[in-house]
Order: C-alpha cells, then structure tokens, then sequence
C-alpha cells in the first residue's frame, strides 16, 4: 500500500490538471452568465466532497460509538478536517459567483444559510476535538457528527423543497448541460472526489501514528525508568 501511495497522489494530480483544462479552455462561455460561470466546475464538486467527507465522518462516529474503535475515531478526525476545507471552499466560491449574478455577496438563502450552519457545527466539532482532552471528548465528538450530518440532507434537497435564490439543478427536473460542459464537470466531480479521499487518507495516516507515538509514550510513563542495578565497588585495603 505504502508503494502505491505515491503513484494513486500523481494520478490525482493529473486528474485536477485534466480538469482544470476541461473547465478552462475546452467547456463553452456561458451565454447569460459569461465567464463567472465556470466557478461551477470546482464549486459543485467541492460541495460533493464536503458531503461525501460528512458522511465518511458519520460513519466513522458510529463505528466509535458502537465499538469504541480508536481508527474509527481517527478517521472521523480526518474526515471532518478535510470536510471543512473542501466546505469552506464552497462558502467561498459562492459569493465569488454571487456577486456578478446576483449584485450582492450573500444572502440569507435557505441553501447559503444551512451550508454555513453545517459548516459551523463541523467547525465546533473540531474546536471540541482540539481543546478538550477529556476521556469523554470522542463520544461527545461523535455524538455532535451524528447530528451534525443531518443537516447535509437539508442542505442539498433545500433547492427542491423551498423557494430559494439558489440556481436550480442542472441535471434532473428539467435542467441539463451542453456535452461539453457536462463532460468537463464530470471530470472535475471524481478529479476533487479523489483529491478529497487522497488528503483524507493522509491525514488519518498521520492521526493513527501520532496516536501510536502518543500510546508508546503514555506506556513508558506509566512503566517509569527502570530500576538501576545495584553495583558493587571493590573495597579499599583498609576495609578487607
């Protein structure tokens, strides 16, 4: 696993140059919205990933919970890290199409408002896991996930349910892409799948050995230094 590591991080890699030119240079201009339009190629697949990490997250959080499984626990760490990344990216690029389309930054948006208050509960999760360092911290962690990925459903069927600014759907109920949008935007959808699964595997590689080093000293401390043998010296000629 260790030898294709390197080889699955270079197939990413093209994997985000292909798409990158895919959502540059082959896809057409948009007609109404003009070039703005092409945030939608990192946008929509950002949003994807972050989803596709709160998931991940979820059922790392079961798994603890159920069988208190400490890589569980570390892959729930590791994909809520890189979730909210690929999150914040989302509530960035959004205002960044926002602005053109619409004349304003943001808005109160039934969609806008539960992506940011998915985005919060996952920040407060990782301040949690970060500044509490109490036995009960990965339950109260988990148990947080868990209703923290509720609000995932509510953020994409938002659009579907409710009047909303949003855009609607490109693909079902009626929308659709030109072929050589689509193409570029599929593309881009595994190319940030992939990156996302690639930096989330890093960084439970990296929680499971500091766990290990963390495990291998607290083992240390609890045993304490060894006991010093005890030596005899040889006597002076006046002590035989």
């Amino acid at each position: 696993m260790k030898r294709a590591f390197p080889i699955l991080w270079v197939v990413t890699v093209l994997l985000l140059a292909y798409g990158l030119y895919q959502a540059l240079v082959v896809a057409p201009t948009e007609a109404t919205m003009g070039p703005v339009q092409r945030i939608f190629y990192y946008h929509v697949p950002c949003a994807w990933t972050a989803f596709c990490l709160f998931f991940t997250n979820l059922f790392a959080s079961v798994v603890y919970l159920i069988w208190k499984n400490n890589k569980a626990d570390s892959l729930a760490v590791a994909s809520a890290e890189v979730g909210v990344m690929f999150c914040t990216i989302v509530l960035i690029t959004g205002p960044i199409w926002a602005r053109p389309v619409w004349g304003i930054w943001w808005t109160w948006d039934v969609r806008l408002t539960t992506t940011l208050v998915l985005w919060l509960i996952y920040v407060s999760y990782l301040m949690l896991r970060r500044f509490s360092d109490t036995a009960q911290t990965p339950v109260l962690a988990a148990v947080l996930a868990v209703f923290g990925a509720l609000d995932v459903p509510l953020v994409y069927f938002s659009i579907w349910f409710f009047r909303t600014q949003h855009p609607q759907p490109v693909m079902g109920k009626g929308g659709s892409l030109a072929p050589a949008m689509l193409h570029a935007f599929l593309i881009n959808l595994l190319a940030f799948s992939v990156f996302g699964a690639m930096i989330c595997w890093s960084r439970f590689r990296l929680e499971t050995l500091k766990r290990e080093v963390e495990q291998a000293h607290a083992m240390e401390s609890l045993g304490g230094p060894g006991v010093p043998e005890t030596t005899s010296l040889p006597l002076s000629r006046s002590a035989r």
